[in-house]
């Protein structure tokens, strides 16, 4: 009997803790080898930066940034349905409130906005998400570990100042295409 309170127990443990709650993690891994959609990890290397020039800030934030994961539906002829489909599910997972939206922007054909995971002082994850009706969406997961706003304005700035790895983008031009 006590053998059987046991299993009883370990199989309601395993179901609760079974989370079926969509994540924008899960729908990166559901959809990376989709057809209809293309995906990438950058990594920091793709900012080709000379770290001996950096300030201390520049160097905090590149340290604290780990990588970007980019999704990209493309919109064609055969997938307008889907990319509907699509697009509702990622405004669904982003309306969780572990996303914390910083802003957004829209007009009638396209939108973007931009969210976050973790307190203000601590981010985990910055999300952008942009979509156009006539090319398709992207999202990019930015991961980091302690990020916060003025470390993403330095990163941003950081970005600007660098001189970006193209090959690590050359997936993306299908979409632009």
């Amino acid at each position: 009997m006590k053998a059987i309170n046991s299993i009883i127990l370990f199989l309601s443990l395993l179901l609760v803790s079974c989370n079926s709650e969509q994540t924008l993690q899960k729908y990166f891994v559901e959809n990376s080898d989709n057809k209809d959609f293309i995906a990438l990890d950058i990594s920091p290397t793709i900012l080709n930066v000379d770290k001996a020039k950096l300030s201390a800030d520049q160097s905090a934030a590149l340290e604290s940034f780990d990588k970007m994961n980019v999704l990209a539906f493309k919109l064609n002829d055969s997938n307008k349905a889907q990319f509907e489909i699509e697009r509702a599910k990622v405004d669904a997972i982003l309306k969780d409130v572990k996303y914390q939206q910083l802003m957004k922007f829209s007009s009638g054909k396209e939108g973007a906005s931009v969210s976050y995971v973790g307190s203000d002082a601590h981010i985990d994850e910055f999300v952008l998400y942009a979509n156009r009706k006539e090319n398709g969406f992207a999202v990019i997961r930015v991961l980091g570990k302690d990020m916060n706003p003025a470390t993403i304005m330095t990163m941003l700035q950081l970005i600007q100042k660098s001189n970006i790895d193209m090959e690590q983008l050359k997936p993306l031009q299908q979409l632009i295409q």
